[in-house]
């Protein structure tokens, strides 16, 4: 059963390894690389998530999962801690993104913690 879970639940790890890569590249892609705060924080922060989405695939541990979940949190606050909430793409790209990182690492915790709710 463990490793049934475990099978079911990679995709979240694989989510946030796509949104850890969207975040890396979004000050390109949404034009927000001049400003250094805003840029440095995606950069540093979409490589840290990145980190914790292979750990993940590679040898799962449940603590990478409430990391990985303080990890979206701090991405839908960076904008206004890291002081770049004037930058609006730079604003949605965090924030949505932390959005789906939060919310993928949530649904693994549950999945983790609920695997009698999985075999139905």
């Amino acid at each position: 059963m463990a490793s049934q879970v475990s099978l079911r639940a990679r995709y979240q790890d694989l989510v946030n390894l796509v949104c850890a890569v969207l975040l890396f590249v979004s000050p390109w892609i949404l034009r927000f690389s001049g400003d250094d705060m805003a840029a440095r924080a995606a950069w540093i922060t979409g490589v840290v998530v990145a980190i914790f989405a292979v750990a993940a695939l590679v040898r799962f541990a449940e603590w990478e999962e409430w990391i990985s979940l303080l990890l979206g949190v701090w991405m839908i606050i960076a904008p206004w801690v890291v002081n770049f909430s004037t930058i609006s793409h730079a604003v949605a790209a965090f924030v949505i993104l932390g959005i789906v990182v939060a919310l993928a690492s949530v649904s693994e915790i549950w999945q983790i913690r609920h695997p009698h709710a999985m075999a139905h």
